[in-house]
């Protein structure tokens, strides 16, 4: 899977995927291998892009970076 963050824009998600909700239940995507996910919280079409961002002049641009390494967690004794 391609996952590409536009600029002033979605996320695009391109490749085999499945996307699912807060309780496990799949998306139908009705066979599409490319979406864009709303990035921008204007959609009405939540999680899916609908286009909003343009309507409301939404800006972000997002370069590449390296994260650095998790922490570790913190195991706590009992």
């Amino acid at each position: 899977m391609k996952v590409t963050v536009v600029n002033n824009g979605p996320i695009r998600l391109e490749g085999d995927f499945a996307i699912q909700d807060a309780q496990g239940n799949i998306y139908g995507l009705g066979g599409r291998s490319v979406i864009s996910l709303c990035r921008c919280g204007f959609s009405e079409n939540k999680p899916f892009c609908d286009g909003a961002h343009k309507r409301h002049g939404f800006q972000s641009e997002c370069a590449a970076r390296d994260l650095p390494a998790p922490q570790p967690k913190v195991v706590t004794g009992s």
